[in-house]
């Protein structure tokens, strides 16, 4: 983990984000607000992971971020600036600065382009990075640098491996010198062996180079010994935040609790005599989320309160902040799992 400064390079600020959906071939498009006032900080070298159930807006939060999907409302600041805010160049230079690494590396690069092409094409977008009689030692010198052979530069993706072509992928990402890389996913399609070999990669390079991660993923187990601060999303809102090891040792609300709980590749918080949480019932969907706080249909400890009133995202009887009116630290709650 990285040493941070005190500046964010990246901040969202009551983030409401989302697109529309059609119901049935003649059914009407909806409005769904798949964020729903999201704040969250990501400071210099440092690595934030954003943790949740698939649908609960993690990649919604990740396109908002690198400006692929227009906020409704709520703002997304880099260094400060409302990047929904910035005219052309200031938006040609956010591409520079934020770098997207996607989940799939099969489907993210182009199969007709050579890797020399691949990491060079930015270079050609951003004139000036590097130059053009510099290209192929820089290529070269981007391969080396994410652990693959140089003299490979002029090879295609279908010739790699899926671990590798993962690495092109942030070779690729590292090559406009980004101060940001959004890991939307990025180890879940590798197997669990390569998963902790481009982990170690990213960590390296943030040691290395300084540059900061907004890292998501639905599994807590991916990242613990990587992320500096953790954010729990739930339908849309983030129920739970704090340093990695509070998260993970303490954690306070019963949907933390409940992921830790499935999670075989993580420490065992719960007691000895703990049972594992199942919960019950569907995930709610975000086109008619329950009123209250977003997790009361799933949750053990809902009352009459949870139904009516949203929590805040603050200090309770814990250490870190946590959206729940019955927030207690892990360490004193016996996870009976309904």
């Amino acid at each position: 983990m990285a040493a941070q400064s005190d500046t964010p390079v990246l901040e969202l600020v009551d983030l409401v984000a989302g697109y529309r959906s059609r119901q049935g071939p003649l059914g009407r498009s909806r409005a769904v607000r798949a964020v729903a006032g999201v704040n969250l900080a990501v400071r210099a070298g440092e690595t934030v992971c954003l943790v949740g159930e698939s649908g609960c807006g993690k990649s919604t939060v990740a396109r908002a971020v690198v400006s692929l999907l227009r906020p409704i409302a709520g703002e997304v600041r880099f260094d400060g600036r409302d990047v929904t805010a910035l005219d052309r160049a200031g938006r040609r230079d956010l591409r520079r600065q934020v770098q997207l690494v996607f989940q799939d590396p099969y489907a993210s690069l182009n199969p007709k382009m050579t890797v020399h092409d691949l990491l060079s094409e930015a270079w050609r977008i951003h004139p000036g990075i590097v130059p053009r009689g510099d290209w192929d030692a820089e290529v070269a010198a981007l391969l080396e640098r994410v652990g693959l052979n140089p003299g490979h530069a002029t090879r295609y993706p279908h010739q790699f491996s899926g671990g590798q072509r993962q690495r092109i992928s942030i070779a690729r990402a590292l090559a406009v010198r980004p101060r940001l890389i959004v890991c939307d996913e990025p180890v879940s399609a590798l197997d669990v062996s390569i998963q902790a070999q481009i982990l170690n990669l990213l960590a390296r390079l943030q040691r290395e180079l300084g540059v900061a991660y907004l890292f998501i993923t639905h599994d807590l187990g991916v990242v613990r010994h990587f992320a500096d601060r953790v954010a729990v999303m739930h339908l849309g809102t983030i129920v739970e935040s704090g340093q990695t090891e509070q998260v993970y040792e303490r954690p306070a609300h019963p949907y933390t609790q409940a992921l830790l709980s499935a999670a075989p590749s993580v420490d065992d918080w719960r007691a000895q005599e703990g049972e594992e949480i199942v919960l019950r019932g569907d995930v709610p969907s975000p086109l008619d989320p329950p009123s209250g706080c977003r997790f009361h249909t799933r949750c053990w400890k809902a009352r009459d309160l949870c139904r009516a009133e949203e929590p805040a995202l603050v200090r309770r009887d814990t250490d870190h902040p946590v959206a729940c009116h019955f927030a207690t630290d892990a360490h004193v709650v016996a996870a009976d799992g309904h």
